[in-house]
This record gives structure tokens, C-alpha cells and sequence, in this order.
């Protein structure tokens, strides 16, 4: 498995692993995290994919897309960076590229490294039993603050400290 940039002409690929990943969850009956609708038929999640195209990485497994990775600014609903940091807007990952998620994962630490960054952040839906929770702390996160989006949809900020 490879990481290559991504770009603009990659929505509709990136779109498709979303879709694929809102169809897993809903047969898994945790529609909670994305719900059930397909991210593609939701204008403000393609409008917010085209925003991430900026600095988006893509997991190549024998040249099919199974994984992507966007950095960019902390959404508003987090609390506020205490420095310099990256940020993990998106990570989606298909059930083909086993290992993507983690391996994208190295790729935004390298990142941060390469930045001159010390500390790598994500959020993530904290409900469902805190299955997503967990695979970020397996992954080398500790859990930070918690929050909620339109009141009911909870969040978990993690954070992984690098050497500055």
C-alpha cells in the first residue's frame, strides 16, 4: 500500500469510500456516527470534501483508492490548539484496504514531523460504545476534551504528542 497526494479530481472517488463507509455502519446499525443518507446526496458534505482537497493524502492498494486523509484547520467545535498543530479533518478508510487508516495515520504524523509541529489532533463520534475512541488510542492518541454537535452527536478530541 502507497499514500499519494489527492486533489480536486479525487472527489468522486473519496466520495465513493464515504458512501461505502455510511453503507457499513448502517448495516452494523450505527447509523449514529454518519447516519444513513450517502455522503455524496448531502451538498454540504461535498461542498466540505472539495474544502479538504487542499492537502489530501490517498492509500493506493494495487492502484484502487482505499483510504484518504485530509489536514487542515480544527472545526470550530473543538477547543482551540494550546500550539502549533495538524490537524486530522477526515480519515475514511474502505473494508478492501485493511491497514489504510492506520497507515494514513502514520502519513499525518510524518506530516506534523515534517511541519515542525509537536502535537497531531483529530476528533471523532464518541458514541456507538466508543469504537472509534478506541481505534484512535490503539493508534498512539489520548483521549482530550469531549463535545457535542447539534446537541446530541458526541465528540472526542485526541491528541498525539510528537518530538518538537
Amino acid at each position: 500500500m502507497i499514500v499519494r497526494p489527492g486533489g480536486p479530481a479525487d472527489v468522486p472517488t473519496v466520495l465513493g469510500l464515504l458512501d461505502e463507509a455510511v453503507r457499513w455502519l448502517v448495516s452494523q446499525g450505527r447509523s449514529g456516527q454518519w447516519g444513513s443518507e450517502p455522503f455524496s446526496t448531502n451538498p454540504k458534505r461535498v461542498e466540505a470534501l472539495e474544502a479538504w482537497t487542499d492537502d489530501l493524502h490517498l492509500a493506493e492498494l494495487g492502484g484502487d483508492v482505499v483510504g484518504a486523509l485530509a489536514i487542515g484547520p480544527a472545526p470550530e467545535y473543538v477547543p482551540p490548539a494550546v500550539g502549533p498543530e495538524v490537524y486530522v479533518t477526515a480519515l475514511v478508510g474502505s473494508r478492501r484496504g485493511r491497514g489504510a487508516g492506520r497507515l494514513l495515520l502514520a502519513h499525518a504524523r510524518a506530516e506534523a514531523v515534517k511541519r515542525g509541529v509537536d502535537r497531531l489532533r483529530v476528533d471523532c463520534y464518541a458514541g456507538g460504545g466508543g469504537a472509534l475512541v478506541g481505534f484512535y488510542v490503539s493508534a498512539g492518541f489520548t483521549p482530550t476534551a469531549t463535545f457535542t454537535v447539534e446537541g446530541d452527536w458526541p465528540g472526542q478530541v485526541l491528541e498525539m504528542r510528537l518530538p518538537g
